[in-house]
């Protein structure tokens, strides 16, 4: 590779330019500025020895080690642009384009999806189809990643009633009854993302609709599926409900995570049999980022969330650092599987852009602020062929911040408008699960299920007696006091009014076990809801009404 440290190309309203990466965060000289305010998008080929980017006039191409321009096309309406794994082919999109090819990481193989079939094209010769996969009504494919032979992942949706199905080939093995490596049925699928771990033995499956006929969330349902392709499949059973925010896979392709759930979310790791590895209880998070080497996982909650990160050592489960990053609109890990860049890009959001470079340690260590009357676009690290950095031992020791001052907003908790003018208490909408090596061991053998049911009645039954002995607790009286308190000329009358104030005194109590932050039972909420009518009650029988 050209350079010992990855480089960080960086595209503004200001043009484009290259940084170095740590430890000198510099501008590379020997990549030429270009100043041009219609950069339309950059592109690093998947080793990092080409870059190419569009200005609105041309398309350049250069050699990341010098700089030098490799070519220049005439081509000023390209908005994206993306290399060939093997970096033989440069692909250019402008408006009312088909849809992008897709090779595979040998580039021995280029596909596209036309008219419910998907055809193949070998060695990047495009004036012919080599092969074709026909399935009535398939709306989407992808190619396995990882060496040969290469895969085919396609999706068909289901309709009047049949369900949508999910099923792996092996190229070009498409003819025949037998010839699926797997298949995954399904129902409540309007679209899929298939997601194939490095080494091509699996893909993931996020199956979704557009609307939650149950009502219970204005997401859609979403399920997660797992189909391997010697042939096994399951449904992904996950603990919570809720949406799917993000699934990724271990670069070691055995294990994946998933961020899932009603906020707060909980993210769990699991196996390639879908078994629960590591449980890291609930969060604001809503996004989760594999280290290059797959020793680091960082769970970050961005977007409509305040930026939270938490690094996590992978191997030990035990976490490292706790960083904020507010704002952010994009993440991502450097080659070098040490640092990581945190940006806030337009048009996304249009305010306080800029990037910062983190040390997994928490520490930040380069950071650039765009001036308000200008905007940041996109930040992208030079990719590196895999080996090129290795593993390094987790430094957990913290690593002093190379920024003087870093301003983080302060998070305060939400607060409904009904509590938002009175004393702050304990009390909370939701409580957040701990991560499961961090939850207290109240004894040293856990209790079997029949146990447990057990020791929680015996809890309900002890609750229950509390609650009536303060229902019926009369008011204490003093030495000197009859009694019996008459309230009026009616021993009828002055029973009612003592009920009534057992009553009151019980909803004060209770009101003053939910301030203090305890959960009161649906029964509980109840009597507190019946306060007023009570009060009215009780003013009439005193006046005699």
């Amino acid at each position: 590779m050209a350079h010992s440290t990855p480089l960080l190309a960086v595209r503004g309203s200001e043009g484009i330019y290259m940084l170095n990466g740590p430890p000198t965060y510099t501008e590379h000289t020997s990549f030429t500025r270009d100043n041009r305010k219609n950069c339309k998008g950059f592109t690093f080929s998947k080793d990092g020895s080409l870059f190419a980017w569009c200005n609105g006039e041309t398309v350049n191409i250069v050699g990341t080690l010098d700089g030098q321009l490799l070519h220049t096309l005439d081509l000023p309406r390209v908005a994206l642009l993306a290399f060939s794994p093997q970096s033989h082919v440069l692909v250019t999109w402008q408006p009312y384009i088909s849809e992008c090819p897709c090779w595979s990481d040998d580039e021995n193989i280029c596909a596209r999806n036309v008219n419910n079939e998907v055809q193949f094209f070998e060695g990047n010769e495009f004036g012919k189809i080599t092969n074709k996969l026909h399935l009535q009504k398939v709306s989407d494919f992808a190619l396995s990643l990882g060496p040969q032979p290469c895969k085919v992942a396609v999706y068909v949706p289901g309709s009047k009633g049949a369900p949508s199905f999910v099923r792996l080939y092996q190229y070009p093995n498409f003819e025949g009854p037998a010839s699926a490596l797997a298949n995954k049925s399904f129902f409540k699928a309007d679209k899929v993302i298939m997601i194939w771990n490095k080494k091509g033995t699996a893909v993931l499956v996020i199956a979704s609709t557009d609307v939650d006929k149950s009502g219970a969330s204005y997401y859609g349902e979403q399920t997660l599926h797992y189909i391997a392709s010697n042939g096994e499949s399951a449904l992904v059973q996950l603990p919570k409900n809720g949406p799917i925010y993000d699934v990724v896979w271990n670069p070691n392709s055995l294990e994946f995570c998933a961020v899932y759930g009603f906020m707060p979310a909980k993210a769990t790791v699991f196996n390639h049999k879908c078994d629960p590895v590591f449980d890291f209880g609930t969060g604001p998070r809503n996004a989760a980022f594999y280290s290059p080497q797959g020793h680091i996982l960082v769970l970050a909650g961005f977007g409509n969330l305040r930026g939270q990160m938490e690094v996590w050592d992978i191997k030990k489960y035990q976490q490292i650092s706790k960083p904020q990053a507010a704002d952010t609109t994009y993440f991502s890990w450097c080659p070098d599987g040490e640092h990581i860049v945190t940006a806030t890009c337009s048009p996304r959001l249009r305010v306080s852009n800029g990037y910062k470079i983190w040390h997994y340690s928490g520490a930040v260590r380069h950071k650039i602020e765009v001036p308000s009357d200008s905007e940041l676009w996109e930040v992208q690290w030079q990719p590196f062929v895999e080996g090129a950095f290795p593993e390094k031992a987790i430094k957990y020791q913290n690593v002093p911040n190379d920024v003087l001052s870093i301003d983080v907003k302060p998070a305060q908790a939400y607060r409904p408008p009904a509590l938002r003018n009175k004393p702050v208490t304990s009390s909370k909408l939701h409580e957040d699960e701990l991560p499961q090596n961090m939850k207290p061991q109240t004894t040293d053998k856990q209790l079997s299920k029949a146990a447990l049911k057990n020791q929680k009645k015996r809890e309900a039954r002890k609750a229950a007696k509390q609650e009536s002995k303060s229902e019926i607790m009369p008011e204490a009286a003093s030495d000197q006091e009859p009694r019996a308190v008459q309230y009026s000329e009616d021993p009828e009358v002055d029973k009612k009014i003592k009920n009534i104030r057992k009553k009151l005194k019980a909803i004060e109590q209770l009101k003053e076990q939910e301030a203090s932050g305890k959960q009161l039972e649906k029964n509980q909420m109840e009597k507190i809801q019946k306060e007023d009518a009570l009060l009215k009650e009780l003013e009439d029988l005193e006046l005699g009404l």
